[in-house]
């Protein structure tokens, strides 16, 4: 019992990365989950979690909250950054509801608290239904086990010396408006040849009212396409969870000094 107890101060620092993770991560991390599940899934995972990796035995010190604070780090960063590129299909929303007129009617995001696009909030609701459709909740759950491979208990420091850390940040966030723009330049490619046309209309037609007609022509022409665009939207869906993953592993290895 006594040697188990030694293990407790590695086992809190296990719980406290994972719960940070929790906090940021897509899926997990959403207000509609209740407090007490995401408690009891974060200690049921840490505990798993201790009986794989091995744990050292730690003592608690001074360094010890060191520690602490560099788990947490770790946590909320690199779920971070797996949430800035799902934040990629809010962007994205975001530019079609521009051309579609739908950005005076933005809607209150139960996940941030803050307005969203209603064309964001729509594909971000089949975007999570994919991400559990193609299991890669399970890859986000690996990424928090594999972490101590990279990142041991044991380490004291994160290395936000080396510039690459802050380089592979700003790539992300480039990489996510690269992303949001894919997935809104069909939409907002073909309500831009609307445009076009009501303007052509306007200049040969001078009697016709185009701002009456053009707002619901735009948003017909822009549920059209964006029901034929589906199937490409899941493919860029795809590219995305597989770069939310790729983004995660990438971090964690520079944290480790790799």
């Amino acid at each position: 019992m006594l040697e188990l107890l030694e293990y407790v101060p590695a086992f809190l620092l296990i719980l406290t990365r994972v719960s940070a993770f929790l906090i940021t991560l897509p899926l997990f991390s959403h207000r509609t989950i209740p407090a007490m599940h995401k408690i009891g899934f974060g200690f049921f995972l840490s505990w798993l979690i201790f009986f794989s990796i091995d744990p050292v035995m730690i003592e608690i010190d001074g360094i010890y909250f060191l520690l602490i604070i560099k788990e947490v780090i770790v946590g909320l960063t690199v779920g971070l950054i797996a949430m800035v590129l799902m934040y990629a299909i809010q962007v994205a929303g975001g530019f079609i509801d521009i051309k579609m007129g739908f950005m005076i009617a933005n809607v209150i995001d139960p996940q941030t608290g803050a307005q969203s696009p209603l064309t964001g909030g729509y594909l971000y609701t089949f975007a999570l239904l994919f991400l559990l459709a193609i299991d890669a909740h399970h890859l986000l759950l690996d990424g928090i086990y594999y972490s101590y491979q990279f990142i041991p208990l044991e380490q004291i420091y994160l290395p936000f010396g080396n510039k690459n850390i802050l380089i592979h940040f700003l790539n992300t966030f480039a990489l996510m408006f690269l992303i949001a723009f894919q997935m809104a330049m069909p939409i907002v490619g073909s309500l831009f040849l609307v445009d076009l046309a009501l303007g052509m209309i306007a200049r040969a037609v001078p009697q016709v009212n185009v701002f009456v007609i053009g707002f619901p022509i735009k948003i017909l022409v822009g549920f059209i396409i964006l029901i034929l665009a589906m199937p490409a939207f899941f493919m860029v869906t795809k590219h995305l969870v597989q770069q939310m993953i790729l983004a995660m592993r990438t971090l964690m290895q520079l944290y480790g000094g790799m």
